[in-house]
């Protein structure tokens, strides 16, 4: 048999699971929902799955708390049934997908957590998992989930939100529809001052300062660690995964090659210095993570892709987005578009509004009005409306494990090519060859 026969033999076979018929759940019959994790950013997506009526909340799981508190009274406003609380120890989850019958489960745990929950979710018999962005800390945890998700025939979805931001979506319309001509170069990345933590000193518990760890407030307690002990690209999903859509990332075309180079690291360690106290803890603290990591990815198909993570620096917020081809090209920075031949005067930028009206996603326009009061301008919306959706329908997520694992798996990849001196790393094929076969489907359903 020829290798590219047997290529597409197995690739069909390997991802059967996602494209067997399936009958969708009857339309009176709730989607039967846990949240693992009821921090902030858990919270958001109770909030939003309360206002539908298509999903009930059967059980919740923190060990803060506090956390558990307000989580309850999202259900208290809305006056909704409290569901079962889960928060005896940091393995209270395990209980919880036990003793609960359950459609799907969300995660929104410290980053460590993903891999052994998703697992772990899987395990129990659940067919639909969807994580917060991060799918795990090293390479071998995101084999560990595609290997498990294959075996199970289970959805695993990634929940990256910015994959449906609205001049995203429309910047992709254009893509597909040939607006910018061939695409040669994509940017995008982190660009977020965090340095500013919350804090809980046990008088005021939303102070502001250089608090981490067990005095930390939320993700204070625990994402400013791995700036004290990894250096690399910590949170590459919301740059490279709408940039990934743009170029059919894991259909058609995939990621080949990576390198980075990290900055020396001062903000965090200056930013102390400044507003924590002469005796303060932290001032004696050594950050690992440079104040900014660049990342270079090369793709199968020729494009190229540059990553910025940089977070501990003064700075607006950014993902310095940019998306250039043989016609033209986007940026979000200056929010501006150019397209040669086509815009207002030649070599200047036309304000990008006009054009992302005229190419506004039909996703957007359908669903606009759902949007309001949802979380990051209305995006949290989708990326949660677009797996419960999947759920429904037994149908394949529209984020699938694969997009998931090379998006995250970036973060250890990166870590690799820091400390091998900025050489260039093979990036693995999660998909065993079967990118060369699968089809686009992000946002080409109508309804999600």
């Amino acid at each position: 048999m020829k290798r590219k026969t047997f290529l597409k033999s197995v690739g069909v076979l390997g991802l059967g699971y996602g494209f067997l018929p399936t009958l969708p759940k009857s339309a009176n019959q709730k989607v039967k929902m846990a949240v693992i994790g009821v921090g902030l950013r858990g919270q958001d997506h109770v909030e939003l799955l309360l206002r539908r009526d298509d999903v009930e909340i059967i059980a919740i799981c923190d060990i803060d708390p506090r956390m558990i508190d307000m989580a309850k009274e999202l259900f208290n406003k809305t006056g909704q049934k409290l569901p079962q609380i889960y928060s005896n120890g940091p393995n209270a989850w395990e209980e919880l997908l036990e003793k609960e019958k359950l459609d799907a489960v969300i995660i929104a745990t410290p980053w460590e957590w993903h891999k052994p929950m998703i697992l772990g979710s899987i395990k129990s018999g659940l067919k639909y998992v969807a994580t917060e962005v991060i799918l795990g800390t090293t390479l071998e945890d995101h084999w560990e989930v595609v290997r498990a998700a294959e075996a199970a025939k289970a959805h695993v979805m990634m929940l990256e939100n910015v994959c449906y931001r609205r001049d995203v979506m429309a910047v992709l319309n254009m893509v597909r529809q040939g607006i910018f001509g061939e695409i040669i170069h994509l940017q995008g990345g982190y660009q977020h001052d965090l340095r500013e933590v919350k804090f809980n000193d046990g008088v005021n518990p939303y102070g502001h300062g250089v608090e981490f760890g067990a005095k930390g407030f939320s993700e204070a307690r625990w994402r400013t660690q791995h700036s004290v002990f990894r250096n690399g690209d910590l949170y590459p999903t919301h740059g490279i995964g709408p940039l990934a859509q743009m170029v059919n990332i894991n259909r058609g075309n995939r990621f080949v090659s990576l390198n980075s180079f990290s900055s020396k690291s001062r903000g965090l360690h200056d930013y102390i210095q400044k507003k924590g106290s002469p005796d303060h803890p932290n001032r004696q603290t050594q950050f690992k993570l440079g104040d900014v990591v660049t990342t270079q990815i090369a793709c199968s198909n020729g494009e190229t892709i540059l990553l910025q993570h940089d977070t501990s620096l003064p700075r607006p917020y950014s993902l310095g987005f940019r998306v250039q081809g043989t016609e033209g090209l986007w940026m979000d920075i200056n929010k501006g578009i150019y397209i040669e031949g086509k815009s207002a005067k030649p070599h200047q930028w036309d304000d990008a509004k006009s054009w992302l009206d005229k190419y506004d996603h039909p996703l957007w326009q359908r669903w606009i009005k759902s949007t309001q009061g949802a979380g990051h301008g209305g995006m949290d919306f989708f990326v949660l409306h677009a797996f419960v959706e999947s759920v429904k329908r037994n149908a394949p997520t529209p984020l699938d494990v694969y997009d998931a694992a090379a998006w995250s798996a970036i973060t250890p990849l990166s870590e690799e090519s820091i400390t091998l001196g900025n050489q260039t790393v093979d990036f693995p094929d999660f998909t065993g060859g079967q990118w060369m076969y699968r089809k686009p489907i992000f946002a080409l359903n109508d309804d999600y």
